[in-house]
């Protein structure tokens, strides 16, 4: 965890710029642009919490915003981030299978493309026990390939953890870590802002999507 890792008033500046983008949508996928991309490069503050995880060669290449609040709340279970998005299908082994999410096109890469990679979690509002905060099971990065119909099941094997946070802090993964969130409890709302960062290039042509 990188407490406080983005000051206050650059949350409360970027929460402002991404609302409209999330419009009552519990998550959505996000282009670069002047909301994201002084955070995400590599001067910014979660470029270069990446790059001190994964290399200078660390880049940005999936943001999601994610929005629970009383009208749009869900409960996640036990699961890992099987997919990445890339600029465009070219059949490799080991990738597959292929999906369209907000009309970006994603594969499931082999285990070791996602081992490859961490995920930066970013609070814009505080996350306490009725917030749906994140929970990890401890050591799960260092299985491999889980299968959903396992995913509880080797999950509740191990330690949980949970991702308490106040406004501005970052929490970092391993990207293929299991993990979960419930229901809020609350009354408010519970904003984060998912990016995932890999610093390797991808095998037999394939590009990643990025955030361009």
């Amino acid at each position: 965890m990188f407490p406080a890792a983005v000051t206050a008033v650059e949350v409360a500046g970027l929460g402002e710029r991404l609302d409209p983008a999330i419009d009552g949508r519990p998550g959505r996928r996000l282009p670069d642009d002047a909301a994201t991309g002084d955070l995400l490069a590599a001067e910014g503050p979660l470029g270069r919490i990446a790059a001190g995880l994964l290399g200078a060669p660390a880049r940005p290449v999936r943001a999601v915003l994610f929005d629970k609040t009383p009208d749009a709340n869900w409960i996640v279970a036990w699961h890992q981030d099987r997919t990445i998005a890339v600029r465009e299908r070219i059949d490799v082994e080991g990738f597959g299978p292929w999906s369209t999410k907000d009309g970006l096109l994603h594969v499931a890469p082999p285990i070791s493309v996602l081992e490859g990679m961490v995920t930066l979690r970013l609070h814009l509002d505080d996350c306490d026990d009725d917030n749906a905060p994140l929970k990890i099971a401890m050591g799960s990065h260092r299985l491999g390939y889980v299968p959903a119909t396992q995913a509880t099941t080797r999950a509740e094997a191990l330690p949980t953890f949970i991702c308490h946070a106040r406004a501005g802090d970052v929490w970092a993964y391993s990207t293929p870590i299991l993990h979960m969130s419930e229901r809020s409890r609350g009354s408010g709302r519970r904003r984060v802002l998912q990016i995932d960062y890999a610093a390797a290039e991808l095998p037999g042509g394939l590009e990643w999507r990025g955030l361009s």
